[in-house]
């Protein structure tokens, strides 16, 4: 990689070579596939590897689209057979893409071994990282903040983004993301082999056990969770093992404790066969909730002097449901029924984030086996079918199809992206509609089919992100990134000095955007943001190849 990098001309960050935009991982041979045309055009063709023409037909006007500031013209290329491809028209062509039963196949597999790229404390051997392997990293003893005379062993998980720091919540929410697409779609998840050091269970499995370690390490004594361990500062650009100031374990804070019962007892559940690591969870989620029977809300701040991530909340509400939920659905005791049902008038109940995370305990009282409340349970299908309803309406409306309004397009906007994908998965999960083709234009969106026509998947695409603000994508000096990281995505609010350089005032909201390392805010990734893009490719993998 150009270590001079955020040198680079910005007047070339966001200018695409293709005119036609098309999803560069391809489609599925029995589902819609729509080419998208910024310009006027009254033909179309599409042509083959030789070069030959295989389909043409006339366009259709899908009339100004608002979010990209783009007179959106189609064109229906559902009749492709499987094969590869390019769309043409007006003198213009689109990016090569594939139609192919497993079409989805390597960008699953790229987004899902993403995780163990960005596992931390210990070495990335060569054998599973290739060139990207590394040496061990933040070994040494966190300090208790606010007693530095207690240190604990706390190695393991995940990078949490584009730095080196590691925090409960927003982990807690990634592998939950995880958990629950292989519970949801087995038939996928259960058989993706992700080349990681293996134990025996499914790859997937394995690799979110490795961030559950570590969570499990974040608990103190009496049940509490530790909000985040990292340094005080962000480390420069540098190699994961060359960060080497001294950790802290910052303090307790409800909605950490609460996120750590959820995941651990949902964890409990699917790790049913390996009854050690299974007791150890359930012990782990019920300590917690004890910890959070004599605490009320317990908030988070930095220090004095500590610039890494914060992810503070204004209440716990939402984590306290989850957390209850996952309990009711683990063990079927009437306290923690009782206690969820007291808190889900005040819940956003498809909300799939780290900050409002409702969404996974309505899931979770849905697929729950004990007896429910009929009124929860029907508030919870209402709520899931009338937002389902608003994102398909967004989506029609919009020449690209993405079901994102003009307020989405904020910092990660890819993640709300896919979790809107997530919400219409889960109608179709709870109550049995069919929102197939709408989950597949919001993986459109992100793989090509946008304003920019960029794939904002690392290595997948012709015309693909590949510098995200990664600090080992940049330290390690390869040109090619990292496989399988999820760009942040157009932010109609840029919130650092080069996102304020590149996004000219009045820019629409989803050319937003720059494939910069110097940008945070337009171009970071977070495991939580790969995390809904897994659960997607696998919903689309399991459930849309018969459409």
């Amino acid at each position: 990689m150009n270590r001079k990098y955020f040198e680079r001309d910005v007047s070339q960050l966001r200018t695409t070579p293709f005119g036609i935009y098309v999803d560069q991982a391809g489609y599925l041979p029995h589902c819609r596939k729509t080419a998208v045309m910024p310009f006027a055009a009254d033909t179309f063709d599409v042509t083959d590897e030789a070069g030959s023409t295989v389909l043409s037909g006339s366009t259709s006007h899908h009339g100004f689209d608002e979010a990209s500031g783009d007179d959106v013209y189609l064109a229906d290329i559902s009749a492709l057979p499987c094969g590869r491809y390019r769309v043409n028209a007006g003198g213009k062509t689109s990016a090569v893409f594939d139609v192919a039963e497993d079409v989805y196949a390597d960008v699953l597999r790229d987004t899902a071994k993403a995780f163990y790229y960005l596992r931390c404390g210990c070495r990335l051997e060569e054998r599973y990282a290739g060139v990207y392997r590394h040496e061990r990293c933040h070994c040494g003893k966190a300090q208790v903040w606010s007693d530095r005379s207690i240190s604990r062993d706390v190695r393991g998980g995940w990078h949490d983004a584009g730095d080196y720091g590691r925090y409960v919540t927003a982990g807690a929410c990634a592998a939950a993301h995880l958990l629950y697409a292989y519970r949801l779609f087995p038939d996928v998840l259960g058989k993706l082999s992700l080349d990681i050091p293996r134990e025996d269970m499914p790859d997937i499995l394995s690799e979110t056990r490795y961030e559950l370690e570590w969570l499990l390490k974040m608990q103190r004594e009496d049940g509490g969770a530790y909000h985040k361990v990292t340094t005080m500062k962000h480390a420069p650009f540098v190699m994961p093992e060359e960060d080497t100031e001294q950790l802290y374990l910052f303090d307790v804070s409800s909605f950490a404790t609460a996120d750590l019962a959820a995941v651990a007892a949902l964890a409990a559940d699917v790790y049913s066969f390996d009854t050690e690591f299974a007791h150890r969870l359930r012990t782990a989620a019920e300590r917690a909730a004890a910890w959070l029977d004599v605490h009320g809300f317990v908030g988070f701040a930095n220090p004095d002097g500590c610039n890494t991530g914060s992810y503070g909340e204004r209440d716990d509400i939402s984590n306290r449901f989850w957390a209850y939920a996952e309990l009711y659905s683990l063990t079927g005791e009437k306290q923690y029924h009782e206690k969820l049902l007291g808190l889900a008038d005040d819940v956003m109940l498809t909300a799939f984030g780290y900050g409002e995370i409702g969404g996974l305990g309505a899931l979770s009282y849905m697929l729950c086996s004990y007896d429910k409340n009929e009124a929860l349970a029907d508030k919870i299908r209402s709520a899931f079918a009338q937002d389902a309803a608003k994102l398909r309406d967004i989506s029609d409306k919009s020449g690209y199809g993405s079901a994102m309004d003009m307020g989405d397009y904020h910092w990660g906007s890819n993640m709300t992206l896919m979790k809107n994908a997530m919400v219409m998965a889960a109608d179709d999960i709870i109550n049995g509609s069919d929102n197939k083709e709408y989950v597949l234009r919001q993986l459109h969106v992100l793989l090509g089919v946008n304003a920019l026509g960029i794939s904002y998947v690392t290595g997948t695409g012709e015309f693909r992100c590949n510098y995200p603000h990664l600090r080992p994508a940049f330290a390690d000096g390869i040109e090619e990134c990292i496989p399988g990281m999820v760009a942040g995505g157009p932010n109609a609010r840029p919130a650092d000095p080069f996102a304020y350089e590149v996004i000219a005032p009045g820019t629409p909201p989803m050319k937003c955007y720059a494939d910069d390392a110097a940008s945070y805010s337009l171009n970071e990734i977070t495991i939580y943001w790969n995390s809904p893009a897994v659960f997607t490719l696998a919903y689309v993998q399991s459930r849309c190849r018969t459409i």
